[in-house]
């Protein structure tokens, strides 16, 4: 299968770019027993969000708790799955794209994912699709592939760990706490892909949260498409966990998850009011120190018109009060550049934003117009040119801010989580650093180490995005 789209693709490379081996294809393997020629295989390739590749970990533990085995390429396969991603337009050329892949090199394939809730364009690029289906729905997937391709049960290939099976590393995971959003950012088209917020039980992601620490996980990253809204839509019921209530709020999961022992990073928090109690967790070391919280532009019309809440004014003060309470808080955010109707004094304020928030990670994204969002009847769209203008200026400008901020680390003592080594030495991550989307510590020439450890070391150098040291036991 095709590398770009594969289930399981290179995950870190080093300064050159250079890929190393990715462990989780062979660690996904290394429980599959040997099986008969006869065993059906599945291909599986998986695209977008986390949370897609949560619904795929669904999927995939279920296929080999039924003792179907995971082909690593589409001439090893009886059938072939596409998990598609169809956010913005780009997502969903490039999943057109892989189902065009697996067709021509399999010829049997079935579609899911948010691409799949508009089945009329799949199937009017791809007729010849075996089935399609939504996002988040494991059992019609798993309904398409009992039709055209029956298990063959066996009790021995059935045997899964109880953790499922995962596609990231053994020492980290994503743990979904819900799925669907009840908002309607005009730009978002979520909520007619993956519906409307349904919270799982507090008792069921506890338990799951349990036994991926007990099967060595070190750090579980929160997710959901409104993380921050958990548990709204059950009015915040008591649930329970190990025969203790547990309230279903993030404050009080985060406070139970914390007692496992593990790195408890947050991702997609909407900047609810409610999410200022969460930073004396943070302060008191029971969650890591950071916060994903999407804020999409500091401008009150165009956040007005991307129906987005809060004013720059209040963010900043917010932002203020975090950093009072916990100095140490690392800060992700994204931005929309180029939104319909910004001029470019809003989009200069956005950047005056940026300077006073001195936010630690940020991503940003050029407007891209998306099927079915109603932010495409808005007038005045910047010219595609304009708009991946002020991408790039933006995102020069938080280099600058990053570089800062990062070289303000030299000097200082650090815990970082092993996530590779390779023939340079060892990869790794800082409580800041969430795997994939922000930066990595180096430790040059150190090879004393194994994905999964946690390690001591004193920060020697950094750029713009990195952090370069060495074990403290070695100065």
């Amino acid at each position: 299968m095709s590398q770009a789209v594969c289930l399981f693709p290179i995950l870190y490379g080093r300064r050159s770019c250079a890929p190393i081996p990715d462990p989780r294809y062979t660690d996904a393997l290394s429980i599959l027993p040997v099986a008969n020629m006869n065993t059906p295989r599945i291909g599986f390739v998986s695209l977008g969000c986390p949370k897609a590749s949560s619904d795929a970990e669904q999927i995939l533990t279920r296929l080999r708790a039924e003792g179907y085995l995971i082909a690593p390429t589409y001439s090893d396969a009886d059938l072939v799955v596409v998990n598609t991603c169809g956010f913005i337009d780009a997502a969903v050329t490039e999943s057109l794209d892989a189902i065009g892949e697996a067709l021509a090199e399999n010829g049997k394939v079935i579609v899911t994912g948010c691409l799949g809730a508009r089945e009329n364009v799949v199937l009017a690029a791809h007729p010849q699709v075996l089935a399609v289906t939504g996002p988040h729905a494991a059992d019609a997937v798993m309904a398409a592939i009992h039709q055209h391709l029956p298990p063959e049960h066996d009790p021995f290939a059935s045997l899964v760990p109880p953790q499922g099976i995962r596609l990231t590393p053994d020492h980290f995971a994503y743990l979904k706490i819900s799925e669907g959003c009840n908002h309607r950012c005009t730009f978002c088209i979520i909520p007619s892909l993956r519906g409307l917020l349904v919270s799982r039980p507090v008792g069921d992601v506890l338990e799951e949260a349990r036994k991926l620490a007990e099967a060595g996980v070190k750090e579980l990253l929160i997710i959901s498409q409104d993380t921050s809204a958990y548990g709204v839509d059950l009015k915040y019921r008591t649930g329970f966990w190990g025969g203790k209530p547990v309230k279903t709020r993030l404050q009080e999961l985060c406070a139970a998850l914390a007692t496992l022992g593990v790195w408890v990073r947050l991702h997609y928090v909407y900047p609810y009011p409610a999410v200022d109690d969460l930073i004396p967790l943070m302060a008191a070391g029971k969650i890591l120190p950071y916060l994903d919280v999407p804020f999409q532009h500091a401008n009150p019309r165009i956040l007005t018109a991307m129906k987005r809440p809060a004013a720059a004014e209040n963010m900043l003060a917010r932002i203020r009060r975090w950093r009072e309470i916990c100095p140490e808080i690392v800060i992700r955010s994204t931005f929309i550049t180029g939104f319909p109707g910004e001029t470019e004094a809003e989009f200069q304020e956005l950047l005056d934003f940026l300077k006073a928030a001195q936010l630690d990670r940020v991503g940003a994204f050029a407007y891209s117009p998306v099927d079915g969002a109603t932010a495409n009847s808005l007038p005045d769209l910047p010219p595609e040119a304009e708009r991946e203008d002020r991408r790039r200026r933006l995102m020069a400008l938080q280099e600058d801010i990053s570089a800062e901020k990062l070289a303000g680390k030299i000097g200082k003592e650090i815990t970082v989580l092993v996530d590779a080594v390779d023939d340079e030495g060892t990869m790794a991550r800082s409580a800041g650093d969430a795997p994939e989307v922000d930066g990595m510590v180096y430790v040059d020439d150190f090879f004393d180490a194994e994905p999964g450890d946690f390690l001591r070391v004193r920060i020697v150098d950094a750029d713009a995005h990195d952090l370069y040291a060495e074990p403290c036991e070695a100065a």
